[in-house]
């Protein structure tokens, strides 16, 4: 349906870490349901794969370019084990552009991207599919709760926001490591495209139910990016 409002998904690599395929299927079956009230593009991480061969691959001497594009493909690799598991609902191929995105969002089906461009994060490359295709939301499923003032693996005081401004997001970010396979729950690509477009933007934890109560009932759940 042309009117269909447009949604984009950041989907932790975490997700498609599983040792079976039944993760992935639950996952299929929350933007099928999305799907009926509004059109997807989820883009995948590339977790800990993706980390593994970074990490492989950087004390062998690779260079960071390098090592980025390595990341996108195995983010890609990810796309298409969604794809899979979406069957007919999904577009059927890894968009490797913003313009190839354009193109597939008018088949009207969920869009399954990986990385698109070195340097970028998945979580930018998200922000920047959101604009480009006018998203009405931008939803950061990550393997935390949301935002915190600290990293809340590390330490149990860490205190939730349930809002925070763009500027406190970045204040937050200003020590972040930008290197390949670095990147966490937003970096500063991600965080001045949300500003500038004014894209409604929530970042929380990567569970189907919580992601379509979000999207389709307007639920509250983890943590507002107030632009």
């Amino acid at each position: 349906m042309a009117d269909k409002k447009r949604v984009v998904i950041k989907l932790s690599g975490k997700v498609f870490s599983a040792e079976t395929g039944d993760e992935l299927k639950r996952y299929a079956k929350m933007l099928s349901d999305i799907d009926s009230k509004a059109q997807v593009v989820v883009v995948a991480g590339g977790g800990k794969v993706a980390r593994h061969y970074i990490d492989i691959a950087r004390s062998l001497g690779q260079d960071e370019a390098s090592l980025d594009i390595m990341g996108i493909e195995v983010s890609r690799l990810n796309a298409k084990l969604l794809i899979a598991a979406l069957g007919r609902k999904a577009y059927p191929a890894v968009p490797k552009d913003l313009e190839e995105v354009t193109q597939a969002i008018e088949s009207g089906r969920i869009i399954v991207s990986g990385g698109l461009h070195p340097g970028q994060s998945t979580n930018a490359t998200a922000a920047l599919i959101a604009e480009k295709i006018g998203a009405s939301r931008f939803v950061n499923a990550t393997d935390v709760d949301g935002i915190y003032d600290s990293d809340p693996r590390s330490n149990k005081k860490a205190k939730l926001f349930k809002e925070i401004t763009v500027k406190q997001c970045l204040e937050l970010l200003g020590s972040e490591n930008s290197s390949a396979g670095g990147y966490d729950l937003m970096d500063i690509v991600a965080l001045k495209v949300i500003e500038r477009s004014k894209i409604p933007t929530t970042v929380l934890r990567s569970e189907p139910d919580i992601i379509k109560d979000v999207i389709i009932k307007g639920a509250s759940a983890g943590t507002r990016i107030i632009v």
